[in-house]
């Protein structure tokens, strides 16, 4: 009943497209963040929230696009040693800050190769203290090299000199951490750059007032053109509002008040998407579904370090029992009942579908109760009698599915108990090897596997590192290894392929499913696209009045 008046007084209060422009007639697009935006400083672009509103503000030396392949940015070309450990960079130089009174004239200057030796060495600053300087972790800081890994050759060339050879480095480049920022602009407003954001990017910050709206305006001098020869971006200005309810944004959408919905909430998710995972047809004609791979992988983990006594106590110690925790259960009527198909069963490895390495060949865990029980038996526990109760430990966002697997495994003789904590008590007792048994979400900082492969190497054991099962494995550890020392991405990947199939014959984890980006817009958007990353890139939209 709820949602038929809803439809109801959308039917008599739909807003016209002259409505959705804006008062002088430009383009105008808006999009809601209902989380609010904590800081425009690149250097603690940290979440999405912040990543997509900076993306739109500053550039890198390089870039990601929708197929997530490195391409140039203001760095026009690279080459990279033989050993895979100097960078080299030759950077456009028509290339400009915006406009800022601090600058000679009040207009940007030109950005230099020295902008980016203070960008980076900026967010690996601890008096910074940004959460992405992990990202230069593997920078040449001996004594010899007095630039701390970074080289200014001239004004158009950049040098970033590694420790060790790291094939993924280009793709860490592409992350906005890595943005460049005007020394001075920095130095003047020290931590409220946060909110006097200046870079090169398509646009720039006009107004913001903190959790109500955030408009960005078209930065007319920007230096990135379209195939025909037109300077980017097409959008006169960006406008983001701010309101943290799911229903009334959903409202707001439907009343073409703002222009992109962004995921499925649960408060609409039935509303707006069929089962099947399709486009309610009584909105076809209004609104665009975009979907894509995106690279998170959603999964149940077990802690396997057999030397903590917790563990030796469980029967997760045993193969045969994850294993049969994988097989017992549906992933298929998983997705279809609980997430409307918005996604796809995990029932490869554990990189995602979408994630260059992922292998749609890999055998992972079909539902096969049989083979379940038959492990179970082999295990010395024939339907279940004798195994103790395993706790299963997750947060409330995802109790439907640990609910529904919990239900699953009963048939088979496997008794699972849901223990439900808070984010941040969870995410302590996962990071500090307190769990057992767990449900976590892997999503992608960078587009190369080995960030999702890192996760099992021996030498990253939490809490110093990602390695929060464990799992140790010396032929693992020697093809990652190898792995971070080919330069050759068919090679690579054929050796992540390897790595993976370990994974998965170890049963260290239960790959759920591979998530999807989901995007709505108004038909009178063109050129959003979609990409693995769920990267917002607004340069490139049109938006008709």
């Amino acid at each position: 009943m709820r949602l038929f008046l809803l439809y109801i007084l959308i039917f008599f209060f739909i807003t016209s497209c002259e409505n959705r422009k804006g008062k002088d007639g430009k383009t105008v697009f808006r999009y809601n963040e209902s989380k609010g935006i904590p800081s425009l400083d690149p250097a603690f672009a940290r979440s999405q929230v912040t990543i997509w509103p900076v993306n739109q503000l500053f550039n890198g030396l390089v870039q990601m696009d929708d197929s997530l392949h490195v391409k140039p940015c203001i760095a026009k070309r690279w080459s990279i040693s033989g050993d895979g450990k100097v960078y080299t960079f030759i950077l456009r130089n028509d290339v400009y800050f915006h406009d800022h009174e601090l600058f000679p004239g009040g207009k940007g200057r030109r950005a230099l190769a020295s902008d980016f030796e203070y960008s980076l060495d900026r967010i690996t600053d601890t008096k910074v203290a940004s959460p992405g300087a992990w990202i230069l972790a593997n920078l040449d800081k001996n004594e010899s090299n007095h630039n701390c890994g970074f080289k200014v050759v001239n004004d158009t060339t950049f040098e970033i000199d590694l420790k060790k050879p790291f094939p993924a480095f280009l793709g860490l480049l592409t992350m906005q951490y890595c943005s460049v920022v005007p020394k001075e602009i920095v130095a003047h407003y020290g931590n409220d750059f946060r909110s006097h954001p200046i870079g090169t990017g398509p646009f720039y910050m006009k107004l913001w007032v903190e959790n109500e709206k955030l408009v960005l305006r078209k930065n007319e001098h920007y230096f990135e053109k379209d195939e025909q020869g037109n300077r980017l971006p097409y959008l006169d200005a960006v406008a983001i509002t701010f309101i943290n309810d799911k229903q009334p944004e959903f409202m707001e959408f439907i009343l073409g008040n703002i222009d992109f919905l962004s995921g499925v909430n649960a408060s609409y998710k039935d509303e707006l998407i069929t089962k099947s995972g399709k486009l309610n047809p009584k909105y076809r004609d209004r609104f665009t579904m975009i979907t894509a791979p995106y690279l998170n992988t959603e999964y149940l983990a077990f802690l396997l370090d057999t030397a903590m006594d917790v563990v030796k106590k469980s029967p997760v110690k045993i193969k045969h029992i994850r294993k049969a925790i994988n097989y017992g259960f549906d992933r298929k009527k998983m997705m279809t009942y609980l997430r409307n198909n918005l996604g796809t069963p995990g029932t490869h490895g554990f990189i995602p579908k979408g994630m260059p390495g992922f292998s749609d060949t890999l055998a992972g865990y079909d539902y096969d109760p049989d083979k379940a029980r038959t492990l179970l038996a082999e295990a010395g526990f024939p339907n279940g009698k004798g195994l103790p109760e395993i706790m299963l430990t997750t947060t409330s966002d995802y109790l439907d599915l640990c609910e529904y697997i919990q239900h699953e495994l009963s048939q088979i003789g496997i008794k699972i108990k849901i223990d439900v904590n808070t984010g941040a008590t969870f995410r302590d007792m996962v990071a500090n090897s307190k769990l057992i048994f767990f449900r976590g979400s892997w999503v992608a900082d960078y587009a190369d596997a080995e960030n999702y492969l890192a996760l099992f190497y021996s030498k990253n054991f939490c809490p110093a590192g990602p390695n929060y099962t464990h799992f140790r494995n010396d032929e693992y550890d020697k093809l990652y290894e190898q792995a971070m020392n080919e330069n050759n991405d068919s090679i690579r990947f054929k050796l992540y392929t390897k790595m993976d199939r370990y994974i998965m014959d170890e049963a260290v984890v239960v790959p759920l499913y591979y998530d999807m980006v989901v995007r709505f817009t108004n038909k009178n958007v063109e050129g959003l696209g979609n990409n693995p990353m769920n990267l917002l890139n607004l340069k490139r939209v049109k938006k008709c009045l």
